[in-house]
């Protein structure tokens, strides 16, 4: 049994060699993230070098997802040691880049931050996170230089942890001077899609799209946000109207909002997403005790099943495939559990429980027909014909219980149909009439063994054929009768 919701490994020290990624590929891995937060563009041009020779060894798209880092927001240098925080202590808090005259501060802990608009921007009372959320401090007063805390959480804070901001709104663009150049190499080097970071509204996703079209305007690359802050989950309904597709980033979405929170932000974003027929990725910890163990925990393979139920179109490794010491195996076990989910997604999934609601969209309702003929008329599978990837996605977001074949004669398109949940694509050459895009299907059906003369499948498309519409032709044949 083949899976059908996506798997995206993220590529680092421990998988960026061919043969590793050769491996990670036939485990399952569907989509390779790029992790712009660290490494060089030498070193990311050769991991999608790899991706894309190996993609084509394998005659499988495998898209790459560059993830931008955005606003980086890190604790200065400290000792090597690192700095022991201990509860109820007081600290002060300055830029690095300040020398504090005051002797009175001589006694008191200084932590650097190199956090842009801070003093500016916090208020008494507010929190300021450290290390994931693992420390907390307390602001308790304000000066012209630094800012005045008292330790709530304690630990050993060491160099360049990073530093969360609840309900602080710093007033700086999530779209840095870093992104700018690393979309400009992503572009350049051909990604398929984008994510994007520190989102709290439309207009981040906005100036990501408007760069794009100023970059490459020959180019529709998907762009993914991160749902990482409070904020975004309250203009939640705005990011979905602006972006392709949205990241629910558990682990600052933890930090910033509460852990007890966050399940149901994981299932309002996919519910939501899904209703919006946007690509909906679960990310971060998902086999987290893989990056040291060659076995997950049970709670952990009961979440990525649960994500799965939920909806998810793809569940993401980070550090079990970048830094762990397990990459093959994390992403063996994440192909396993999906498997095991989906066959019992019929009686769990929630998706399936979801009502259609009326629309006035063709492309929905004529997605959403294919799949009631489906069940209806038994066929193998449903067949569809896109430029854009738009109809693959409809067809995607409908859920069918049959899968999906996407055919596709644009190369671009191929490379990102690998994200979009049950869809298998294939590169074939224009078809200009509806003859030849069932000869394509069957030829394709036959030599690959997916389904034998006799049995039927359904055929998506627009028509007029070839002109860039939602689709509106649905054709139910029997593999070998004559058209």
């Amino acid at each position: 049994m083949n899976k059908r919701t996506k798997i995206v490994a993220t590529l680092g020290p421990s998988s960026d060699d061919e043969n590793t990624i050769a491996h990670l590929i036939e485990a399952g891995m569907d989509v390779a993230r790029l992790n712009f937060s660290h490494g060089t563009h030498e070193e990311h041009a050769n991991q999608i070098h790899i991706l894309r020779k190996l993609s084509n060894r394998f005659k499988k798209p495998v898209t790459i997802l560059q993830d931008l880092q955005g606003p980086k927001l890190r604790v200065g240098n400290l000792p090597e040691a690192g700095m022991t925080l201990n509860v109820g202590e007081q600290v002060v808090l300055c830029d690095p880049h300040i020398k504090l005259s005051d002797p009175q501060l001589a006694h008191i802990p200084t932590i650097p931050l190199e956090v842009p608009n801070l003093i500016q921007s916090v208020k008494k009372g507010k929190r300021i996170l450290l290390d994931d959320g693992y420390l907390e401090i307390s602001v308790t007063d304000i000066k012209e230089d630094y800012i005045m805390g008292r330790v709530v959480l304690g630990g050993t804070l060491k160099s360049h942890k990073g530093v969360n901001l609840p309900r602080i709104d710093l007033k700086i663009p999530s779209f840095t001077e870093k992104d700018y150049k690393d979309l400009t190499f992503g572009l350049e080097m051909g990604v398929d899609a984008i994510a994007i970071s520190f989102v709290q509204n439309a207009q981040d996703i906005q100036k990501v799209r408007s760069e794009m079209k100023k970059l490459r305007s020959d180019l529709n690359v998907p762009i993914i946000a991160k749902m990482e802050r409070p904020e975004a989950i309250d203009n939640l309904e705005e990011i979905l109207a602006a972006a392709d597709g949205v990241m629910v980033a558990r682990g600052d979405l933890a930090v910033e909002t509460s852990p007890s929170s966050v399940p149901i932000m994981q299932k309002r974003i996919i519910q939501q997403a899904n209703a919006h027929h946007k690509i909906v990725i679960t990310a971060t910890q998902m086999l987290e005790s893989m990056i040291h163990n060659p076995r997950p925990t049970r709670a952990e393979a009961s979440d990525v099943a649960n994500a799965i139920f939920d909806g998810s179109d793809a569940v993401m490794l980070s550090g079990e495939t970048a830094v762990g010491s397990y990459p093959l195996e994390s992403v063996q076990m994440m192909s396993s559990i999906i498997i095991e989910a989906e066959k019992n997604y019929e009686k769990w999934g929630s998706y399936h429980f979801l009502p259609d609601k009326p629309t006035q969209d063709d492309a929905v309702s004529i997605t959403r027909a294919a799949r009631e003929l489906a069940k209806d008329r038994n066929v193998s599978c449903i067949a569809v014909f896109t430029q854009s990837g738009t109809t693959a996605l409809m067809m995607s977001k409908a859920r069918p219980n049959v899968p999906i074949m996407a055919f596709t004669s644009e190369k671009n398109t191929f490379q990102k149909l690998g994200l979009f949940w049950g869809v298998t694509p294939f590169l074939v050459p224009y078809a200009d009439n509806v003859e030849n895009m069932v000869s394509y299907v069957e030829a394709i059906m036959l030599s690959n063994n997916l389904l034998a003369p006799g049995e039927q499948f359904i055929l998506l498309s627009g028509h007029p054929i070839g002109a860039m519409r939602p689709p509106n032709m649905m054709l139910l044949h029997t593999l070998g009768a004559p058209v």
